[in-house]
């Protein structure tokens, strides 16, 4: 299949460096994170509803875009069990740094280390960047394994469900009270910077250093399995809507899937 006009064009940009493309696809998918947190200026209050299924149809998209382009692909580079060790290390870092580092949920409340030094604003804004974490690392390893048309799905995966999430952490902020809306959509933007840095860090590390590939692919589908299990579907079923963000989380699924065959 002819490479799209996308992928051509980063390949390009980037003279064909999987370190540089890594760096792009963090650009690209912290830009749809900076549409969401700016949709906010224009629809000021969207239903609790809809956020709910909105950020249900993430972790479809998210959970599918964990199998198809990061742990299928893993296999294939190294076989099952460096993989499997990956995504227990990812789940495991994950778990450690919901256990340690302070951050707050709007719906489940504080998690972490208790402290009274830092504002709700930044426990949220660390909660987020937690979640993002694996998503800009697996942009980035993605890219660095030198398989574009897979980095580019996964790219385009992450970067689709990045808008209801950047608009979720704006509206989260208004409703905790924590500014104006210009200030909430500063907020939903700071939350996603993260993702850039780990892009970068992604696709340096697992193309200086080829043998890690599929442990990093495990890495990034196990730290993104945990956040949905932990985070996203504990926070969208805790306000009756847990049917919509079903069904929001089965379009994720069939997106992410249409744009795994299409894109070859």
């Amino acid at each position: 299949m002819e490479p799209s006009w996308l992928e051509r064009a980063i390949v390009s940009t980037s003279n064909g460096n999987p370190i540089w493309m890594g760096l792009i696809g963090g650009l690209v998918i912290t830009f749809f994170n900076t549409v969401g947190a700016l949709a906010v200026l224009v629809w000021r209050r969207p239903s609790e509803r809809f956020l709910d299924t909105a950020l249900g149809f993430a972790a479809g998209v998210m959970l599918t875009a964990s199998f198809t382009s990061l742990i299928l692909p893993g296999i294939n580079y190294g076989g099952i069990w460096p993989v499997v060790i990956g995504m227990a290390i990812g789940v495991l870092f994950l778990d450690q740094a919901d256990h340690w580092l302070p951050h707050m949920h709007f719906i489940m409340g504080p998690e972490g280390a208790h402290t009274k030094k830092l504002r709700a604003v930044w426990l949220f804004i660390i909660a987020i960047t937690l979640h993002n974490m694996p998503e800009g690392l697996a942009v980035g390893v993605g890219f660095g394994s030198g398989d574009t048309t897979n980095a580019m799905k996964l790219m385009l995966a992450i970067g689709i469900q990045n808008v209801p999430e950047g608009l979720a952490v704006a509206v989260a902020s208004l409703t905790a009270g924590m500014g104006t809306y210009f200030y909430a959509t500063l907020v939903g933007i700071r939350a996603g910077l993260v993702e850039i840095p780990l892009a970068l860090f992604g696709a340096w590390a697992v193309h200086i250093a080829s043998p890690i590939l599929p442990y990093a692919m495990g890495f990034a589908a196990g730290a993104m399995l945990y956040v949905i299990s932990d985070e996203i579907v504990p926070e969208t079923h805790r306000k009756g809507h847990e049917r919509f963000a079903t069904i929001g989380t089965m379009i994720g699924v069939v997106v992410m899937l249409y744009l795994d065959i299409t894109l070859g």
